[in-house]
């Protein structure tokens, strides 16, 4: 089974995008981030607020599975 990976694509201007299944997405950090820092947050191509980022991120909602919460060999 392969797992789609994160891309990162910088445009000719600085801008730095990480794009998932085709959509902007990142779990760890800010999905774009402009050359005058600017950074905006992403989950599954939707945009959302730092706070909800980092909500998000806290309770492993949004993220894909495997960044999820269980460690490996655990039960289910």
């Amino acid at each position: 089974m392969k797992i789609d990976q994160l891309k990162q694509i910088k445009t000719a201007d600085g801008t730095i995008m990480y794009v998932w299944k085709g959509k902007l997405h990142n779990s760890d950090g800010p999905a774009i981030i402009h050359p005058n820092g600017k950074q905006e947050y992403y989950l599954n191509g939707i945009q959302v607020s730092k706070d909800r980022h980092h909500e998000s991120k806290r309770i492993h909602n949004g993220l894909p599975w495997y960044k999820g919460a269980q460690r490996k060999g655990a039960r289910v």
